[in-house]
């Protein structure tokens, strides 16, 4: 297995495969780069080099107490970008991971980076919190955080229903979405798994975006029941200087599985374009 350490002496773990320009993933929590298996061989058969890492706390990296937080996920992601010396990549972040590119590009600058793409993403500013009184509101939040320290074995067995829209009448169900869910998230630590919820709800990005000029694809479900639409991806197409939007009609938390050949479409051509 292939592994980076970064200034604190964490060791994440990395894929990488495939030739050409490099594509690389950042996933949602409490996930690992597993959760991208699907995008990743595809774009690596269509002439793409393909990189995901688990995040610290995550999957099979290293779970230290310290450093679960935004800017050090984003410092951990620049270390593995540097590392493998990629150049004009495009940078792939759904859910939390869309926070940890868009602080990457705003922390370490985009010379190394060509393009971005928001999926599900966290960004502007998920939760009710700093005046942004229609996000998501802190009982929510409360509630995964309690889940989480009670059982999250259990947590992470019922989530899926909602992550992959399973809970909506006449909705695709699968089990194998809901045991690989399981088996990511218990493959992480719950010290890091906990502290990252506090940052995918509160981190705020709303000034730090404005100074992104590069290309972003944003791509969302107006069926998201995690990340809310309205205050989430809509808000950062908005704020971009330089986005398109693609919304996914109907389309769940957990669309780069429920539509996979759609988003597979989708970030080919953005890539090639």
């Amino acid at each position: 297995m292939s592994f980076v350490a970064t200034k604190d002496g964490t060791r994440i773990f990395y894929r990488d495969f495939g030739q050409g320009r490099p594509i690389v993933f950042s996933h949602g929590w409490p996930l690992n780069a597993d959760a991208w298996d699907g995008q990743m061989l595809f774009l690596a058969q269509n002439g793409f080099r393909v990189i995901a890492h688990d995040r610290r706390g995550h999957g099979r990296s290293d779970q230290p107490a310290a450093g679960n937080d935004m800017d050090t996920y984003s410092d951990d992601l620049a270390v593995v970008i540097e590392a493998l010396d990629l150049k004009d990549a495009i940078l792939v972040g759904h859910s939390t991971g869309g926070g940890e590119i868009t602080r990457y590009v705003t922390r370490h600058g985009t010379a190394r980076v060509a393009k971005m793409v928001l999926l599900g993403a966290v960004t502007p500013l998920m939760g009710a919190i700093n005046g942004n009184d229609d996000g998501v509101p802190i009982a929510v939040v409360d509630g995964v955080r309690k889940a989480t320290l009670d059982n999250r074995s259990q947590l992470f067995l019922d989530f899926p229903d909602v992550f992959f829209g399973m809970n909506k009448p006449g909705a695709s169900k699968s089990e194998g979405w809901r045991y690989s869910f399981w088996l990511q998230g218990m493959m992480g630590g719950i010290h890091g798994q906990y502290a990252c919820i506090e940052q995918f709800w509160a981190s705020d990005f709303r000034e730090e975006m404005k100074s992104i000029t590069i290309p972003v694809l944003v791509v969302h479900g107006d069926g998201d029941e995690v990340v809310p639409i309205a205050t989430t991806g809509k808000r950062s197409a908005e704020i971009l200087p330089n986005a398109t939007l693609k919304i996914y009609e109907g389309a769940p938390h957990g669309f780069p599985a429920t539509h996979q050949d759609r988003l597979n479409a989708d970030l080919l051509e953005f890539a090639r374009d």
